[in-house]
């Protein structure tokens, strides 16, 4: 992650607010290369001088974007009457997230009522050349980027950076303090002082730790097996799959993954086929059914249902945070499976 901007006022504590020396790091670059714009018409940095306007590059499957997300919402909300103007630019990472009726229903999900550009191909993210989800960049009124963040937290900063830029463009009141945020479910900051699990993908090019016997059989149906034991952050398959690149690929019912973790949180990408029925599926914990540790895509007993293209939340634990090891097994074929986080 690259180094935020230098602070050379005082650290905001309270109502006192920092004084930031802000750079003129670039104009801020055109919007024209979205397939499409949702909640809006699109939008144009010509058009949006005299706005202080806010561009959040995500994707909707990202925990770390989800976790960002409230902040963002807080901010469009509070600030909007004060000349403020959030962008959301949805910069796909895998190929099912180009689907613009799924964008659209997960930003109605979670309540995105700004505008959003449909950068299914990139060309807004390189013309900011921008290599992270989350990204943040704050543009002044004259159409400047003079503050940028990637990926999580920096909250404060970018919000005192926000105020600091309305101020300068005329703004009559920004209120007090900062905005409230909500963030329920998914949305909650990690625990992060619980977290030994890195994120995994599960596509031979990107994953790491794979501890089926025989390895990685690539691009092939191939019959896996689960080892007797296996060590922190190591996952394994067992049943009929498919490794691909990006994803793993359950060809037979009754395919199993399972992950040695330490973290609060276990999420998993999931995906179906153009036109597949939804399959249903089941977790445990250490061999049991998750009881009060089930997150809020499955219940008690660990059943759950593939039915959106989307970031699931399996576990959420309650008590104390040890070493778990946790088994997904699908009830039919056709489920395919992008990557694991923690939080």
């Amino acid at each position: 992650m690259k180094a935020s901007q230098l602070l050379i006022g005082a650290i905001v504590t309270g109502a006192v607010w920092a004084a930031f020396q802000l750079p003129f790091e670039r104009d801020m670059p055109s919007l024209g290369g979205a397939k499409e714009w949702l909640n809006s018409p699109p939008l144009t940095p010509a058009g949006l001088r005299g706005k202080v306007v806010v561009v959040n590059v995500w994707t909707y499957t990202c925990i770390n974007w989800l976790r960002q997300l409230p902040h963002v919402r807080a901010w469009a909300g509070r600030y909007k009457d004060q000349g403020l103007v959030v962008i959301g630019v949805h910069s796909p990472e895998f190929a099912f997230e180009k689907d613009v009726d799924s964008v659209r229903r997960a930003a109605k999900d979670m309540r995105i009522d700004y505008p959003i550009a449909i950068d299914n191909d990139h060309v807004i993210w390189r013309a900011f050349k921008n290599e992270y989800w989350p990204a943040l960049y704050i543009v002044d009124a004259n159409g400047r980027i003079r503050h940028h963040h990637f990926g999580e937290g920096g909250y404060e900063k970018s919000e005192t950076v926000i105020r600091q830029l309305l101020a300068e463009a005329g703004a009559a009141a920004v209120g007090q303090g900062l905005a409230p945020v909500d963030a329920p479910g998914v949305e909650a900051p990690a625990d992060w002082g619980s977290l030994k699990s890195p994120e995994n993908y599960v596509g031979y090019v990107r994953t790491e730790n794979f501890a089926s016997p025989g390895g990685i059989v690539q691009d092939q149906r191939h019959v896996y097996k689960v080892p007797a034991q296996l060590r922190l952050n190591q996952w394994a398959l067992a049943g009929d799959w498919t490794i691909e690149p990006g994803a793993t690929v359950v060809n037979k019912a009754g395919g199993q993954i399972a992950y040695r973790f330490h973290a609060r949180d276990l999420h998993l990408v999931l995906a179906l086929p153009a036109n597949q029925r939804p399959v249903r599926f089941r977790i445990t914990i250490d061999g049991a059914p998750p009881g009060a540790q089930h997150g809020a895509d499955v219940d008690a007993d660990g059943w759950g249902t593939l039915q959106d293209n989307r970031l699931y939340q399996l576990v959420r634990q309650t008590g104390p945070i040890a070493d778990r090891t946790f088994a997904i097994e699908f009830l039919d074929a056709g489920p395919r499976a992008y990557a694991f986080t923690f939080g």
